[in-house]
């Protein structure tokens, strides 16, 4: 019996659930745990996640627009660049070792859990945010819109171009790139940010996921019930996160990302023998 077809659902109503849960981060962790245990390279598992993302990112953006706080402007803007970017890292990734991408990988986990778990700790201990010069990107509220000038538009550029290399090349949605560079650049309230955020992720992610499946480097046999499982937890994560504390949860979740960064850089030293 072929168990993949039991164990990637399985990856994807937990994969679907962190997100729901902790907001978009749980996504980052759809390749790591497509790595670990179904044994595929990062290669393979990117366009896998992908699909993941765009799937549960695109019902997000939805509800976002629904409830007016997504600003598609912005997001559109970004998601012009990440989408020029996405089949570059797309193309890059079959291009280097399996190794190497792990431990730039884990490296990249490492990080975001470092900041994750910051966060956490400050808003348990009820730190308060340093003062900061106004951002480049303020809102006009008597129009409810963002006042773009040249900073705001190359600011919002980089952050959508970055999101989207690393989207294509590493698999991630690259909410983990967005999501601080509006809230350093904008004045935007942390709901419209995700929501923002949400909308990029569903645009560059169904371009990486349609030029992976043009390209024939989508495995569509997996993708298809990971994704659907992905959605499935994800509308169960955003039922449970009402009832759970947000630094708390996000506490856990920023522990399990250094556990399995640090799992994934230990395996890819030991490929290269170091």
């Amino acid at each position: 019996m072929d168990y993949s077809t039991l164990i990637g659902p399985a990856l994807g109503i937990l994969v679907g659930l962190l997100m729901g849960i902790t907001g978009a981060g749980g996504g980052i962790l759809s390749v790591p745990l497509l790595i670990f245990f179904l044994g595929l390279p990062i290669a393979e598992a990117a366009p896998i996640a992908l699909c993941a993302v765009a799937l549960a990112s695109s019902v997000g953006a939805i509800l976002g627009l629904k409830n007016r706080i997504l600003r598609y402007k912005a997001a559109g803007f970004m998601a012009i660049f990440g989408l020029a970017l996405s089949p570059i890292g797309l193309w890059l990734a079959p291009q280097i070792p399996n190794a190497p991408l792990q431990i730039l990988f884990s490296l990249i986990l490492l990080y975001v859990g470092g900041r994750l778990l910051k966060q956490a700790r400050h808003e348990i201990q009820g730190v308060t945010a340093e003062n900061r010069k106004p951002p480049p990107c303020l809102m006009n509220h008597a129009v409810g819109r963002l006042k773009w000038t040249l900073p705001c538009a190359r600011a919002l550029m980089l952050a959508g171009s970055v999101a989207g290399f690393l989207s294509g090349l590493l698999g991630v949605g690259g909410g983990f790139i967005i999501v601080p560079a509006l809230k350093r650049y904008t004045d935007l309230p942390m709901k419209s940010i995700v929501a923002t955020s949400l909308g990029v992720l569903a645009i560059i992610t169904s371009g990486g996921a349609i030029f992976s499946a043009a390209s024939g480097a989508l495995n569509i046999t997996l993708a298809a019930p990971f994704a659907i499982a992905a959605l499935a937890g994800l509308l169960i994560g955003l039922i449970l996160s009402k009832r759970l504390s947000g630094p708390h949860t996000q506490l856990i979740f920023s522990i399990f990302t250094i556990i399995i960064a640090m799992s994934l850089l230990i395996k890819g030293m030991l490929i290269l023998g170091l």
